[in-house]
């Protein structure tokens, strides 16, 4: 930095006028342009040797850096050395363990097949020991029958040697007394008293030879249960072997299990404990010793029904009456049951025939009350239509309706109300019934439609077709019911939840705000505010009577539409005339009354009879009019179109085919084509239906909602307002 000149020559004539102070700025400038120079001097050196220091530097580092990498592989390399001697460490010790689990693996096999062929040796031998025993029994059974035919043969000889004794002595007196009469009458008297004596005798050599083989049969019966126990108890003994070494072997394994796969199985066996307990108690319950000896003693004492089949055992009733049976089924499994039939023997001999061993059966007024006949059941379409499908299978199988009937009634055997009815019909069929006979004679049970086309199939020859055609035809109309169902079960669900929800805003949504609404100027809450809350108090105040009310109301038109034929006609009548409704409901009928009346018409049912069936099936009461109108014009003889002539309940297409198929011959082929026609419309008309109801019940809803909402909100609005100005 430059100084100035007034500076400068400030600075002299300090000099002057004070030398000693001059001659010390001398000395401080000077020493300051000696150290200029020297920082000068350093810098220049500096610059000269940069670039010999930044060579010494990057030789230096490349020389560092070589001594590095050097060091680095040389480390590498006794890492190398280092990880592959731990790698055949590890390897040796992972051969060894392999080596060892394969070792123990192998141990453990060969303990399981020493434990099995021991086992099998066991069973071997114990099999060998219940054969020596069972040869024992025989030849023991043998060597006492022998004994007693020996006793007998002993017995009838002594008889014989006494007789042949007496006879000696009889006819040496006959000979001395020839003449005497008192002697001849006595001689027939004891005659007279030795044939007496003889039946006496017989009947006791009878009643002890029945004694005896009562004897030998209790004997039998007993060496049987004792043989049956032995093995019962070898088999389970053999059945606890085999369970105790699946579970060591299963213990075994789960050793070697990791902890979480433990915890999972101990996880998953949790449910099935409950189970494992009851059948353990119960085990426990049959295994103790009363329970054991009263069931043993129970078995012994059984003994095979005998009935008097001339007595009163034999006498039939003029109506089935339910017996309760106790007996021994095929499977060897003592069952307690009830069969309905005209007289026990009637019930002893289909028993039999079902390889049963009947020990009683019983009848009283009691057992008629309690147990009915069947004929309230009904079969539910799907498990008809898997009667009929299965019964047909069997039968173009070649086999017989009876034996067809038996595989069936095990089919049910867990539905013991289907079995039963199976059970009935192999009966009738065995007493000579006809199969549709034998569907009638089960009350409710089968359709009256099926029963005669079975009737009509039993005359042709053709039951498999009818069954086939049967199946389908209650497959389809199970599936227009589905229809139906669905079709309504949306609508149905909206319009519940619409309800709910509106009682439920009702009831205890809008009562919460009335308290708010009472501090506001009744001026400023509209009418229709007020509407809405005298509804809710209204319906708050009478829930329970509106909830009664609703319900009599309903039951009472449930009775009235099933009880009264006219208020059942008018609700339908009213019902068929609503535009889109009436469509529905009127192809429904025309399907059924055409596919119901093809099919009789194809397995030649009468006419007369198709229309009895016609009038039972269908509950529309407009066109069970409609068929009685047609039995009264073919009574007169007229033709059957006559009464659907011009009838606003059955559509003019179907009018015309019907017409076309009376005047061609071929009536069943024309009414197929109708009911195939009108089931896809009614089809069509269903799915329609269903599409068009759902938006509008969303609409009807939402709607419904709205309002009540708008009615709570509104005067909120004019709330806030007054708060506003306050």
């Amino acid at each position: 930095m430059t100084k100035k000149p007034k500076d400068i020559l400030s600075t002299i004539l300090n000099i002057i006028k004070y030398p000693f102070l001059g001659l010390v700025f001398i000395v401080y400038y000077l020493g300051d342009f000696i150290c200029h120079v020297f920082k000068g001097i350093a810098y220049i050196v500096y610059l000269i040797s940069k670039p010999f220091t930044i060579l010494y530097k990057s030789l230096i580092k490349k020389n560092s850096e070589g001594k590095t990498k050097v060091k680095k592989q040389h480390l590498i390399n006794e890492n190398k050395k280092d990880n592959l001697k731990l790698l055949q460490q590890e390897n040796e010790k992972a051969e060894k363990e392999k080596l060892a689990l394969e070792e123990k693996e192998r141990l453990r096999k060969e303990k399981a097949e020493k434990r099995r062929l021991a086992l099998e040796e066991k069973t071997r031998l114990r099999k060998e020991k219940a054969e020596k025993r069972k040869f024992a029994f025989e030849e023991k059974q043998k060597l006492r029958k022998e004994k007693i035919e020996k006793r007998k043969e002993l017995q009838e000889q002594k008889r014989l040697l006494k007789e042949e004794q007496k006879k000696k002595k009889q006819e040496g007196l006959q000979e001395n007394r020839k003449e005497d009469t008192k002697y001849q009458e006595k001689l027939k008297r004891q005659e007279q008293k030795k044939l007496a004596k003889a039946n006496k005798e017989q009947k006791k050599r009878e009643l002890l030879e029945k004694k005896a083989q009562l004897a030998i049969e209790k004997e039998r019966l007993k060496e049987q249960l004792t043989a049956k126990k032995l093995e019962e108890k070898e088999e389970r003994r053999i059945e606890k072997e085999r369970v105790r070494q699946a579970k060591l072997e299963a213990r075994e394994q789960r050793k070697d299990l990791p902890l979480n796969k433990r915890i999972s199985l101990i996880i998953k066996s949790i449910p099935t404990l409950p189970a494992l307990i009851a059948k353990k108690v119960s085990k426990a319950f049959e295994n103790l010793p009363f329970v054991r000896n009263a069931r043993n003693k129970r078995d012994i004492n059984r003994q095979a029904l005998m009935l008097e089949f001339e007595g009163k055992d034999a006498e039939k009733n003029a109506t089935k009456i339910v017996y309760v049976y106790e007996a021994k089924n095929p499977e060897g499994k003592i069952v307690k049951e009830r069969f309905a039939a005209y007289s026990k023997v009637e019930v002893h001999s289909f028993l039999l025939s079902e390889g049963y061993e009947v020990y009683s059966i019983k009848t009283s007024p009691l057992i008629q009350l309690l147990f009915k006949e069947n004929g309230t059941v009904k079969f539910k379409t799907k498990d008809l239509v898997f009667f009929l499908t299965q019964l047909s299978t069997y039968l173009k199988a070649g086999i017989t309706l009876v034996d067809a009937l038996k595989v069936l009634a095990k089919q049910y055997n867990k539905k013991r109300t289907y079995r039963d009815i199976f059970r009935t019909m192999i009966y009738d069929l065995s007493t000579g019934e006809s199969f549709s006979g034998a569907m009638l004679k089960q009350g409710a049970t089968f359709p009256r439609l099926l029963i005669n086309m079975v009737k009509a199939a039993e005359l042709t020859g053709e039951l498999t077709e009818a069954l086939d055609d049967m199946a389908e035809y209650y497959t389809e109309t199970e599936q227009t019911k589905k229809q139906m169902i669905n079709a309504m079960m949306y609508p149905a669900i909206v319009f519940t939840v619409a309800i709910a929800v509106m009682t439920f805003i009702m009831i205890v949504v809008i009562p919460n705000f009335v308290e708010l609404y009472n501090s506001m100027d009744p001026d400023k809450i509209p009418d229709f505010t007020k509407a809405v809350i005298r509804v809710s108090d209204f319906i708050k105040a009478n829930i329970i009577m509106i909830v009664v009310v609703i319900i009599v109301i309903v039951i009472a038109f449930i009775i009235l539409y099933k009880k009264v034929k006219s208020f059942r006609t008018v609700v339908q009548w009213l019902l068929m005339h609503v535009p889109v409704i009436g469509n529905v409901m009127i192809y429904n009928e025309v399907t059924l009354f055409t596919k119901t009346f093809a099919s009789l018409l194809a397995h030649n049912v009468y006419i007369t009879d198709s229309m009895d069936i016609l009038n039972k099936i269908t509950d529309n009461e407009i066109y069970k009019m409609i068929i009685m109108d047609t039995v009264t014009n073919l009574a007169k003889g007229e033709k059957i179109s006559l009464a659907f002539k011009d009838h606003w309940a059955f559509p003019i297409p179907a009018y015309e085919m019907l017409v076309t198929g009376e005047s061609t011959g071929q009536l069943a082929e024309m009414m197929q084509k109708v009911s195939v026609y009108y089931q896809e419309m009614h089809r069509d008309i269903v799915a329609k239906i269903k599409t068009f109801l759902e938006p509008i019940l969303l609409i009807f809803l939402t709607t419904i909602v709205g309002i009540i909402v708008l009615a709570i909100v509104i005067p909120m609005f004019n709330l806030y307002e007054t708060i506003q100005q306050i």
